[in-house]
């Protein structure tokens, strides 16, 4: 059943592959803010991008980046010069998205889960959860819940919605409460848009 106004479901089947910034890879976005804001101008987007041969990263100024690796072996990052290794799935990995970062795969392809958000704009967080979680919005926040690993399912005052891998539901109500129940691994992402009292 469709979600209520208060949740949006978006389902990887409807995603295009887009080249990168700097033609390295394919990215496939799940949501950004505002709603079609290209790759200068978004206060934060989220997407899963498919790292096929080792190359430089596209430089982002004035974002930070949350990676996650959702599939393949993992990378060894070089980011402003100093190494960051990425072997360990669904750890959540934080760096300056306006730095230098060069890739080299460890053992072919991955597929990352990819948040970017714009420094002193907004502020995010990504878990990765199993199991089952009980969610509430704050005010001035989304929450981005992406299935990772199997399927989830979403619970809210109106039903409930089923996610499958890669599926995605944006939660933009304050204060309305939501369930999340997988057996494999989801990703819960907050966006708080930072205002001028704080």
């Amino acid at each position: 059943m469709p979600g209520p106004a208060a949740i949006r479901i978006l389902r990887a089947a409807d995603r295009a592959a887009v080249p990168w910034k700097n033609g390295g890879g394919v990215t496939r976005e799940i949501a950004s803010r505002p709603g079609g804001a290209g790759t200068e101008d978004f206060a934060w987007r989220v997407s899963l991008a498919e790292v096929a041969a080792d190359g430089p990263f596209s430089e982002f100024p004035g974002v930070d980046r949350i990676l996650t690796l959702a599939e393949g072996a993992g990378m060894d990052l070089t980011v402003a010069g100093r190494h960051r290794r990425v072997d360990e799935r669904y750890a959540p990995c934080d760096f300056p998205g306006d730095e230098p970062t060069g890739c080299r795969l460890l053992d072919g392809p991955v597929v990352n889960f990819n948040v970017m958000y714009r420094r002193g704009a907004v502020e995010a967080r990504t878990a990765v959860i199993r199991g089952e979680l009980s969610l509430a919005v704050p005010p001035d926040t989304a929450l981005l819940v992406v299935a990772l690993d199997g399927p989830a399912r979403i619970g809210h005052p109106d039903g409930a919605d089923e996610l499958g891998p890669y599926d995605a539901a944006l939660l933009e109500a304050p204060l309305t409460p939501y369930r999340v129940r997988t057996a494999g691994r989801t990703a819960v992402v907050g966006l708080r848009t930072i205002t001028a009292c704080d």
